[in-house]
């Protein structure tokens, strides 16, 4: 497997080893809890996956070609690893309510799956052919798509980090 992938694996399950259903499902008002931060995460790589079948079963990588802004966000979202906060999540990633169970079963497996599917990709097409447009940040390669999905959910776990910390230190959320 990919080493940021397995990263992201390793770095999810640490996440929420230990916490209860309880926890798992405490929030903040009109905030996700950490079931649906993951449900989020799955549901990302559930479109990468869903936009890379399309893309194989069409038989030729797209045309794609990144605008200057593209490049920019590019940048700072790949090269330096920050994920601006405060962007509303696309509804095709908005929490549906997946069972907690159907949710921290399969997120290992969809990232796993992902993998996979980046794989066969960059054996039929090559690795550094550009295979689909990110909805915000313009089009990604195999390996920038990996990356892409270790910094955006580094950016969630850092939010389930916070739940962590509010839940364990009760003041915490009478401060926010």
């Amino acid at each position: 497997m990919d080493p940021h992938l397995k990263k992201l694996q390793q770095e999810i399950a640490a996440s929420v080893e230990g916490l209860s259903a309880e926890q798992l499902n405490w929030h903040r008002p009109g905030k996700w809890n950490i079931v649906e931060i993951l449900e989020h995460l799955y549901l990302t790589y559930t479109g990468t996956l869903k936009g890379l079948s399309r893309s194989l079963a069409s038989g030729a990588p797209p045309i794609l070609k990144p605008t200057l802004k593209d490049r920019l966000q590019c940048l700072v979202v790949l090269g330096l690893g920050y994920l601006p906060a405060g962007r509303e999540a696309p509804q095709f990633a908005r929490p549906k309510g997946l069972s907690p169970e159907t949710v921290m079963a399969g997120i290992r497996g969809k990232i796993a799956e992902m993998d996979e599917a980046l794989t066969r990709y960059a054996a039929q097409f090559g690795a550094h052919s550009k295979v689909l447009n990110h909805l915000y940040l313009g089009p990604f390669s195999i390996d920038q798509w990996r990356r892409f999905h270790l910094v955006h959910g580094r950016h969630h776990l850092k939010q389930i980090r916070r739940l962590r910390s509010e839940i364990r230190n009760p003041r915490k959320q009478d401060e926010t």
